[in-house]
């Protein structure tokens, strides 16, 4: 795991991020708070607007534990990573549990009973301690038992769960509108200074991703800057399933508490799958941000135990 202890608590990325399948980078004047990344930049004095993002796309390369050291004092509670032996807020982390049945299940909302550790590594980095048995070695700590078995889909299990609870928050912002559709609505509220966060869905074009873009860098007097919005690794279907909308290509929040949820639950999933994560498939017949994916899902875990 990253463990880079000087890093900046203001970050920046530039369009070349592995993140975006389209080069789509995210903005500047951007810090950590309370393990999630939420827009900090004051107003320009000139115009009264200001227009960063969460830094989602850096989210990815940034461990909970570097999140957690860049954002200063965190009011959630810490745990510790039964992997790396690092500290962080337990909203930046996963949460594995052990079932009546002995098995070690994974429980992102951290909300099952039972004995739990907490994990801030990558899937990749999962899937190696798991492999050489360093997961079970952590988790046995965690646990205060050996009487357990590790599924090997685990992993899966645990990003299908990331992704769910991603694409529900989503969802649920839509529902309470906080979050906004369509190119024209998002290019006004973009060059008005009042976007928080701008995402894309994977297959939308580079042309009209590249359009709002450029709105929301006027709107917020950054013309020339890195403000991008994200593209997420998935495509338009899954993308209005999760609305409940049709044919959604881009979506904006404009409400700087629900940008902040939105930051935290995308965080966690795209920390987790990493730059390169699996294609994701096309799901078409289900309904809802729940109904796209599967219903279990891995994540991190962490030698303190109980929720």
């Amino acid at each position: 795991m990253r463990n880079p202890s000087n890093d900046r608590a203001e970050v920046g990325l530039t369009a070349s991020s592995p993140l975006s399948p389209h080069g789509e980078g995210v903005g500047e004047g951007l810090v950590t708070e309370g393990g999630s990344l939420v827009d900090t930049s004051s107003p320009n004095p000139a115009s009264g607007r200001s227009g960063s993002q969460p830094d989602l796309n850096d989210a990815r390369h940034r461990s909970p534990e570097t999140r957690k050291r860049e954002g200063g004092i965190s009011n959630d509670p810490i745990r510790t990573c039964v992997l790396s032996r690092e500290e962080a807020p337990r909203d930046g982390l996963v949460r594995l549990v052990l079932g009546p049945d002995n098995q070690v299940h994974p429980d992102v909302r951290a909300k099952a009973p039972g004995r739990g550790g907490w994990i801030g590594v990558t899937r990749v980095e999962l899937e190696a301690a798991l492999a050489k048995g360093k997961l079970r070695g952590g988790l046995a700590r965690a646990f205060k038992t050996g009487d357990f078995t590790i599924s090997p889909d685990l992993p899966q299990r645990i990003e299908d769960q990331l992704r769910r609870n991603a694409l529900d928050r989503l969802g649920l912002e839509s529902k309470a509108g906080f979050l906004i559709v369509g190119g024209d609505r998002i290019g006004e509220a973009a060059r008005s200074g009042k976007l928080r966060v701008l995402l894309h869905a994977a297959d939308a074009s580079d042309d009209g991703s590249r359009k709002l873009a450029q709105a929301w860098r006027v709107g917020s007097d950054r013309e020339g800057s890195d403000l991008k919005g994200m593209t997420l690794p998935i495509d338009r279907t899954i993308l209005s399933l999760a609305l409940g909308r049709e044919n959604v290509v881009h979506a904006a929040v404009t409400d700087p508490k629900a940008a902040k949820r939105v930051s935290e639950a995308l965080t966690r999933w795209l920390h987790f799958i990493g730059p390169d994560p699996a294609p994701l498939p096309c799901e078409t017949g289900s309904q809802g941000a729940s109904a796209a994916t599967a219903d279990d899902a891995r994540g991190p875990a962490g030698t303190n135990e109980g929720r």
